[in-house]
């Protein structure tokens, strides 16, 4: 067949457009090989013929205040194998299983995909597990067997706590990466986690290492060491005592918090039930992430009357009591149509110290009336109550406050004995360290110091003051109180013989479905030591206690003395005497003597004193006539100018005081404050020195002066 001009021209057409296709087609494969995926492939043709090795870091320790270690890095190991050089999978399956704990199954399946030059079997391998396996490596190839070939022993880093189940929520865990996963841990993880290295090599085809190829090595950077304020022979003492609280009393969980109450310096920190961190339920989620919340500073409970403490002081310091002012408790009081009870059987007459003593409800509501909502919500804010202290460690809640402007009466009635409020250990702690330290709300932390790997300082905790709720006079006076609370109140399960150990239970309600149950309560015991100068201050609170009686006077005050009493002898604060016990006696009735008589029979009881006020009459005393003290502790003389009975007194001149002060000096001469205005007094209306009966109102006319603000705030505390 002849093929004529036309048809060899359309063929040639045709063979060109298939060539032109042809070429376009591989034009634009090679356009996306070259181009479009040439990173990736190049990765990949690294990956098959280069290895890259991480260098891990060590990550830095945790160590108590005096250097004892709580958290480091121990070795551990990664059992690995190469696909590509096991000559038996079946078999080397069969041989591994029972040293790493796993089915021979998945051994063999990991084994047997040669795809990948390398995978990893079982990491966090023990050092005994790692010694086994090599003594096995060693002993096939000895005897000229291939069974175990292909198998790569790597050293890691694993986590470990030497002292266990011991401050598990605060010092948290880490993830089986090492990376922080909970607490401590994960707060200051960039601080700990340091900075991986790396080893690239090149490798043949069965994944073996060229002996004549470069390698390129970047060096790991280890991480850093971090101090905390944790005392771990205190932090001991914390995890006995509530150990053993949880229980005796078969409680459903324990916290216990101890701080300096001078700096804020976190001593010890516990709560139960925990777990070892060692051995973390990672298995049970539910569990583990229930065990590793540090319910001290994540969750707000009702405090009840430990609360008493911040009301109590408010109320002193605005002068709106002294400690000798009479009250009568009849067993309940009516507010807004509401009766709210007292814990108890009616206390009867007593004295604002005496009702601290007894945890005595209507007296702090009135407390929480007197004070009023703004002047209570400014102590409140002052003592931190509402929001989060700012705190060095995760997690932390603010506590719950009934918003001001929604107050109503009987809300803040409540307050004043601790309900209708809800704070967290750490908070209420943090707020009663300024009642006795003199007056300053101190920032809590636990983090002393952050050091580099080479121990150079990047950060480090210093002590902080937020604020002056009180004044150092009204601090010193609720330590005396606070101080009686125990030795003759309802705080008497935490005396130590030989300290003085000031204190206050607490008893709160615990909802059960949104209704308030009347069996089940928390029970608590906020205590410090010694009393005329705290070194440590404490909060224990055991929840829902399984006890027949469960008080906090009962369930926490014996567990907070055991406490108290270990962590006094290891600071080193030695009893007033190693003899036994001081006789005991009665406090005499001074009341209405003058000083010197009163001293005569104070000294003859064996006893001493201390005077608040100013004049020659002992205006009313504490404890009170009859109280049954150990000789040589000391009585409070409330003085004046005048006689108890006398049917008149005399109006001093309180001119260019605060109100606060005023009242304070009406008060103690009998007398009531009735204000007008606001600033520094500069009238008064009977005037000074007149002769009145007693009870009588003094008006006084109060106006702002500028140049005097310092002295205002400083005398309202």
């Amino acid at each position: 067949m002849v093929l004529t001009g036309p048809v060899i021209r359309r063929r040639l057409a045709v063979c060109m457009a298939v060539f032109f296709m042809l070429f376009s087609a591989l034009s634009a494969r090679l356009f996306v090989l070259q181009v479009v995926r040439s990173e990736e492939l190049q990765r990949r043709a690294q990956s098959q013929w280069t290895s890259e090795s991480v260098v891990a870091p060590t990550r830095g320790k945790i160590t108590d205040r005096n250097g004892r270690v709580l958290a480091q890095s121990a070795t551990a190991y990664t059992a690995s194998v190469s696909p590509r050089q096991v000559t038996d999978a079946k078999r080397l399956a069969r041989l591994l299983a029972p040293v790493l704990d796993m089915e021979a199954d998945a051994i063999e399946k990991k084994a047997s995909d040669t795809s990948k030059g390398g995978v990893t079997l079982k990491r966090q391998l023990s050092r005994d597990r790692a010694q086994q396996l090599k003594a096995m490596k060693a002993e096939y190839a000895r005897a000229g067997s291939d069974a175990l070939k292909g198998l790569y022993l790597e050293e890691e880093s694993k986590r470990y706590y030497p002292m266990g189940q011991f401050a598990s929520q605060l010092l948290g865990l880490t993830t089986i990466d090492g990376v922080g996963q909970a607490g401590l841990e994960q707060a200051l993880d960039r601080y700990l986690s340091g900075r991986e290295g790396h080893i690239l090599e090149a490798i043949d085809g069965k994944g073996r290492a060229l002996s004549s190829a470069e390698r390129a090595y970047v060096p790991a950077v280890d991480g850093g060491s971090v101090k905390l304020t944790l005392d771990a022979s205190i932090q001991a003492f914390a995890e006995q005592a509530a150990r053993e609280a949880l229980t005796v009393n078969n409680a459903k969980a324990v916290r216990l918090l101890a701080m300096d109450p001078n700096t804020g310096e976190i001593l010890a920190m516990v709560s139960k039930p925990d777990f070892d961190l060692n051995d973390p339920p990672r298995n049970d989620v539910e569990q583990l992430t229930e065990r590793m919340r540090n319910r001290v500073v994540a969750d707000a409970y009702e405090p009840g009357s430990t609360f008493k403490i911040l009301t109590a002081a408010s109320a002193l310091d605005a002068g709106l009591v002294t400690p000798a002012e009479g009250f009568y408790c009849s067993g309940s009081v009516t507010v807004d149509g509401g009766r709210i009870k007292c814990w108890g059987n009616p206390h009867g007459a007593e004295t604002f110290a005496q009702a601290l003593q007894n945890s005595c409800n209507p007296v702090f509501v009135e407390m929480g009336l007197r004070l009023g909502t703004e002047r209570f919500y400014k102590y409140l804010d002052a003592f931190g109550i509402g929001r989060r202290t700012g705190v060095d460690i995760p997690g932390e809640a603010g506590g719950i406050v009934i918003a001001e402007k929604n107050v109503k009466r009987v809300d803040l009635a409540r307050i004043g004995f601790g309900q209708s409020v809800a704070v967290t250990p750490l908070q209420l702690l943090t707020a009663a360290c300024a009642v006795i330290n003199g007056g300053d709300l101190m920032k809590p932390y636990v983090v002393s110091e952050i050091l580099d790997a080479a121990g150079g300082v990047v950060e480090r905790g210093r002590p902080e003051v937020v604020s002056h709720p009180i004044s150092k006079a009204t601090s010193d006076t609720m330590r005396v109180l606070l101080e009686n609370v125990v030795t003759v109140g309802g705080g008497k399960n935490a005396y130590l013989p030989g300290y003085h150990v000031g204190g206050k239970t607490g008893t709160a309600q615990v909802y059960v479905n949104g209704v308030v149950s009347s069996a089940t309560h928390i029970g608590s015991f906020l205590g410090f030591a010694p009393a005329g100068d705290p070194r440590i201050a404490m909060l224990i609170v055991v929840d829902e206690a399984d006890v027949p009686v469960d008080y906090g006077s009962v369930t926490a005050a014996p567990f907070a003395k055991e406490f108290l009493e270990r962590a006094l002898n290891y600071l080193g604060v030695a009893p007033d005497t190693d003899e036994p016990p001081a006789e005991e006696t009665a406090a005499p009735d001074v009341a209405g003597m003058t000083i010197e008589d009163a001293a005569a029979a104070i000294k003859e009881a064996g006893l001493g004193y201390a005077l608040d006020g100013a004049g020659a009459y002992v205006r009313a005393q504490l404890p009170a006539a009859g109280a049954a003290l150990q000789k040589g502790s000391i009585m409070m003389l409330y003085v004046d100018g005048r006689p108890d009975d006398a049917a008149t007194a005399r109006v001093p001149d309180v001119t260019g005081m605060t109100v606060v002060k005023a009242n304070q000096i009406l008060r103690s001469f009998g007398l009531e404050l009735r204000v007008e205005g606001s600033g520094l007094a500069v009238s008064q209306s009977p005037a000074p020195d007149e002769t009145v009966v007693p009870s009588t109102v003094v008006a006084v006319r109060f106006e702002p002066a500028a140049a005097n603000v310092k002295q205002v705030l400083e005398e309202s505390g």
